[in-house]
């Protein structure tokens, strides 16, 4: 079963916990996966990331109880059942955990995956837009690119690179234009850090999706997108699946944003008031900076030609091409002000938010 004895235990949890409690456990058990029981221990569902991808999208938010997004009756398997059988079981069913019941029920144990943290190699390429000037983070960038500031002793480049490397892909396309030779001299062909990297170098500024439009040849198959300044455990792998499995011309992944007002807000219908909302929270999903696109998108774009992401998407709409949204609550830094990087620079990566 598990490696150590008391990791599903940290994966429970009680069945009046909310939104905000099942995320917590992901990101800290990093077991993908919570048990949810009753009083007794009896099993009484699971919850996965795409249980709350789906409850996010509903308009759930994170004080929201999980009694909608729980998965009801699980597959299970009895202490007696010998791995090999399980091992077919996970294989047939596509999942990576199944917990241990007894007789009653009660959860005993969780059977992993062994290669739960090895992800299968990748063919699909992974752009990272690394052209940005940096005004923002000035005088930091005066003479170093901003994705080659040092964030926990190396570049937020190679962190990128080396976690989306985790996720199995090992094939790179580096958009670059502000001090551009730095960054390809520190990473050369990706030789050194036993990945391929290739260079897409934008004569001016080509904004945030412009630099798509100088990939030549151009991809065969699905690929991940992302800013150069993003600091995120996002899993590249499962934002690209999701991307694929929803037929979609372009997948955003996106945050939810909470933003108190500082006053109760009085409602009125003319002079009448009719209400009042003690400083109401406003909730939005916003651009988290990391995409995965189908290579048809390519045709949008035109060489050399300025274009932002979010334009980019305005003109599939208006085609009627599927675009869709990846909510995601993984860890996630936009590192774009001085205050980022300071607090990127003492952060690991565990605890970025």
């Amino acid at each position: 079963m598990q490696r150590t004895e008391d990791r599903w235990q940290k994966a429970l949890l009680p069945v009046n916990s909310t939104l905000q409690h099942v995320i917590q456990n992901l990101n800290e058990v990093a077991i993908k996966i919570v048990l949810v029981v009753n009083e007794q221990g009896e099993l009484q569902g699971t919850i996965s990331d795409g249980d709350i991808r789906r409850g996010l999208l509903k308009g759930l938010d994170l004080k929201s109880s999980i009694e909608s997004i729980v998965h009801r009756n699980p597959l299970v398997v009895p202490p007696e059942m010998g791995r090999e059988m399980v091992r077919t079981l996970m294989i047939a069913n596509k999942i990576q955990q199944i917990p241990v019941v007894d007789e009653h029920h009660h959860v005993i144990g969780l059977h992993f995956w062994d290669e739960i943290t090895t992800s299968p190699a990748r063919s699909n390429m992974m752009l990272i837009m690394a052209g940005g000037i940096g005004k923002r983070l000035r005088p930091y960038t005066e003479n170093c690119p901003k994705p080659m500031l040092p964030v926990s002793g190396k570049p937020m480049l190679q962190h990128i690179i080396e976690r989306a490397k985790q996720e199995g892909f090992t094939r790179f396309v580096l958009a670059v234009h502000y001090l551009g030779h730095m960054i390809e001299e520190y990473f050369g062909n990706g030789e050194r850090f036993n990945v391929q990297i290739e260079y897409l170098r934008e004569q001016s500024p080509l904004g945030t999706a412009g630099a798509l439009g100088l990939l030549h040849p151009q991809p065969d198959l699905p690929f991940v997108v992302t800013n150069g300044d993003v600091l995120t455990e996002i899993h590249y792998g499962e934002l690209l699946d999701f991307h694929v499995r929803h037929h979609a011309a372009a997948t955003m992944a996106v945050r939810v944003h909470e933003w108190q007002h500082p006053f109760g807000v009085v409602q009125t219908n003319g002079v009448d008031i009719v209400g009042f909302d003690e400083k109401p929270v406003h909730r939005s999903h916003v651009n988290a900076g990391v995409y995965a696109l189908d290579p048809e998108v390519l045709r949008f774009l035109e060489a050399d030609v300025h274009c932002d992401m979010p334009t980019l998407f305005e003109r599939l709409q208006v085609s009627a091409k599927r675009t869709v949204a990846y909510p995601m609550h993984e860890p996630w830094m936009d590192v774009g002000r001085p205050d980022d990087l300071a607090a990127a620079g003492i952060t690991t990566a565990k605890e970025l938010s």
